[in-house]
């Protein structure tokens, strides 16, 4: 019923077109005036002109037609419209006044009013806070997005929504699919915080534009633009285990050209190992990335815009038991150790041809290629993949409403090599596995206004056909309902899919000794997801923020999971297409007082289970209640800000461990925690210094690995890891920027 609801809602007001009126902006001198403002007197409708002071503005349910041309520095001049169809602004140059500077920074986080899809906008204030040394660390103040470790030697991480594994969750580098397979593993860590320019959440099935995954959200990162950014950043990290970080963004324009050149490096910490248990408490990590973002034109503007950005990323990372030593020790059965060793280089570019304010064509194209080496004890696991993204979209806008239709295509090749240097556990899965896939789409999704544009309706449909598994159909359809001008509700469903890449997202899988067993063909994941949520905005003289409060659930018609419980030696892997069920509901408030102090807390419960023989079992390592709260103070005089968080974490369900020796057996929940970090940041005129501390009262979880005493033994685990192991953290570094003219 739905995929036919969302047909009808694409195709209803696509033959209504609305008549329109052409014109120019030019000054006293006849020359063109660009992104001028015109608009109709007394409505909110309006324009503004392309690089050639041209315009073109509906005219429909317009009464009466008084159009208002406006610049910067000149006159304001109005038109009475009756018949005419090009007109023509000459405004005069004001007289001038002394220069009055507006200065504001934005919140940290903004839910986006416009928006019909509820969307969080992290803004770089937000990301100031912490030292945001990766992607993954910059959502330390955020509720709705949890960063989890994955493999804990090498420490990977995924970020998790609605309390459902990352590979639910689209991420996307400025609106292209780069972490996907082998890049899943590894490729949040290797953005760097100081080319992230703004971050987009959003839960559960949303726009069908971006692709047919998207079960539990998407995270959108845009890189910073050439043209709007700093002209040179200079920050330098250092924490309290001796690891470094140095970046560099330089960034110039020229007329309608720009470019922004970024260098990032990492250099490993000293060994720590806290907890005696002869494993490095953090990982050696070295990391080099180059980025080159260039960019013609601007989007708004009309005719020709475009950009291009390479990017390139050399990692190692070695971890494993303190007296390894990666030269002679690799792949040993005497001495425990993991290596891995990536390149990666990619491109991504977007061009795009905006015909007028109705009309614009835009063609996306992303590649990368990675190249993997890697050790983890006994198995070696050498891997590379070369993935291909492309996508036309078509935009045409009528009166408010809007259309975007148009056709993408997927290509990925991975190729995955995995040997034992010693297999005494008898160990099944040796062997080479090669993925190929193309994916070829078409998709349409249309937005409708009615109300004078307090109801907003998308419907979105999408057509896939997968080389192996056949045609897919996706349909989503989105809500947003304006009660009043502060108040929202907005509400969707959706369907989503996805095809699994088994190693790369349960890289845990190749760090135990479990034997892994695959007990059928792995069919893809489908998901339906629904959600509701109400956002209220208040924005007083002392006091301004809003209250957020939302629910959703993804009910999964196939899912793939690692079976760790029915046999401690072993993991299962096959179909699961019995009742599985994410319940999530996350209330949110965020206050500022007096421009000066900041308070945000918010409050998640999350009941994530699947139902065996009626049974309901409890998914491991998801907090049920999670309480967030962060707290800051910044002067009116920006000299320093302080701000700090606080992260209450309830028990976990964590994997069955009874069938293993007594003396290794793990607890069946872990402990309640919380966590508090804090960070001090002064202001120069050029540069600022900050401090902090992650983990304020040291809090860890000892002896996070399973049978460490025997790392070549059956029962060596590294799954079990539901709290911080590195304990408290210090760090201080510094910026230095010089901003844009």
């Amino acid at each position: 019923m739905i995929k036919y609801l969302i047909i009808v809602g694409l195709l209803f007001p696509y033959a209504l077109f609305s008549q329109s009126i052409l014109g120019k902006v030019t000054d006293e001198y006849n020359e063109p005036l660009v992104s001028a403002s015109v608009y109709w007197a007394n409505t909110i409708v309006g324009t503004t002109t392309n690089v050639n002071g041209e315009f073109e503005l509906s005219t429909k349910n317009i009464s009466p037609k008084l159009l208002i041309a406006s610049y910067v520095g000149h006159t304001a001049d109005t038109l009475k419209i009756t018949n005419q169809t090009f007109v023509n602004f000459k405004l005069k140059g004001a007289q001038t006044i002394d220069e009055i500077v507006l200065e504001s920074q934005k919140d940290g986080v903004i839910i986006l009013n416009k928006s019909p899809i509820k969307t969080e906008l992290i803004t770089q204030t937000e990301l100031g806070k912490t030292a945001c040394c990766d992607l993954a660390g910059c959502f330390d103040t955020q509720a709705t997005v949890q960063p989890q470790t994955t493999n804990v030697i090498t420490n990977s991480k995924e970020l998790r929504i609605l309390g459902l594994s990352g590979v639910y969750s689209q991420v996307l580098i400025d609106g292209f699919p780069m972490t996907q397979g082998l890049t899943y593993t590894y490729g949040i860590s290797s953005i760097p915080g100081t080319l992230v320019d703004n971050i987009y959440v959003s839960k559960g099935a949303n726009s069908v534009l971006q692709g047919f995954e998207s079960i539990s959200g998407q995270i959108n990162v845009e890189t910073k633009e050439p043209d709007n950014t700093d002209k040179l950043l200079l920050n330098a990290y250092i924490n309290s285990f001796a690891e470094k970080q140095l970046n560099a963004n330089y960034a110039f324009k020229k007329g309608k050209w720009s470019n922004l050149t970024a260098v990032h490096s990492v250099q490993p910490a000293n060994e720590s190992d806290r907890d005696n248990d002869n494993f490095l408490d953090v990982p050696k990590l070295t990391r080099y990335m180059v980025f080159n973002k260039l960019k013609y034109g601007n989007e708004k503007d009309w005719g020709w815009k475009s950009s291009i950005a390479l990017r390139f990323v050399n990692e190692q990372r070695i971890g494993g038991q303190t007296f390894f030593n990666e030269d002679t020790d690799q792949g040993s059965n005497l001495v425990y150790g993991q290596t891995v060793n990536i390149n990666q280089p990619e491109i991504q570019t977007k061009t795009g041809f905006r015909l007028n304010d109705r009309n614009n064509f835009v063609l996306y194209v992303s590649s990368f290629y990675q190249d993997q080496k890697s050790y983890f004890g006994t198995v070696k696991y050498d891997a590379n993949q070369t993935s291909l993204y492309g996508k036309l979209l078509y935009e045409y806008s009528y009166g408010e409403n809007s259309l975007k239709t148009g056709f993408s295509y997927r290509h990925l090749n991975l190729d995955e090599d995995i040997a034992f240097t010693d297999n005494s556990l008898q160990r099944t899965y040796e062997g080479s596995y090669l993925r190929q896939e193309k994916i070829a789409g078409a998709f349409a999704e249309n937005t409708l206004k009615f109300l004078d544009d307090k109801l907003t309706w998308i419907t979105g449909l999408r057509v896939d056909n997968h080389n192996q598994f056949g045609t897919k159909v996706t349909p989503r359809t989105l809500l947003k309902w304006d009660l009043a001008p502060n108040t929202i509700v907005r509400a969707n469903i959706g369907t989503g899919w996805r095809t699994v890449n088994l190693f790369s997202e349960n890289i845990n899988l190749l760090v135990s000794s479990r034997d892994i067993v695959f007990a059928e063909e792995l069919q893809p994941e489908k998901a339906w997801n629904s959600g509701i949520n109400l956002t209220q905005k208040f924005n007083g003289k002392n006091v301004s923020g809003f209250f957020s409060m939302d629910y959703y659930r993804t009910d999964f018609q196939n899912q793939i999971f690692p079976d760790y419980d029915s046999d401690p030696t072993k993991a299962i892997i096959e179909n699961f297409e019995g009742k599985s069920v994410s319940n999530t509901f996350q209330a949110e408030v965020y206050l500022k007082l007096w421009k000066q102090f900041e308070f945000k807390t918010g409050y998640s419960f999350l009941d994530v289970y699947k139902e065996v023989d009626g049974q309901k079992i409890l998914l491991p390592f998801n907090s049920r209640h999670k309480v967030v709260t962060t707290l800051g103070y910044k002067p009116l005089s920006n000299k320093f800000h302080i701000d700090m968080n606080f992260h209450w974490y309830g028990e976990q369900r964590l994997p069955n461990t009874q069938g293993i020796p007594v003396d290794l057996r793990g607890p069946d929940y872990s402990e309640n925690y919380v966590l508090v970090n804090s960070q001090v940041t002064y202001n120069f005129k050029k540069y600022e210094l900050y401090a902090g501390c992650e983990n304020i009262f040291n809090f860890r979880q000892e002896r996070p690995i399973t049978g460490w005493q025997d790392p070549f033994g059956q029962y060596f685990d590294t799954s079990s890891v539901w709290g911080p192991t590195r304990g408290r953290e210090l760090y201080v570094g510094f910026r230095y920027s010089i901003s844009k003219s």
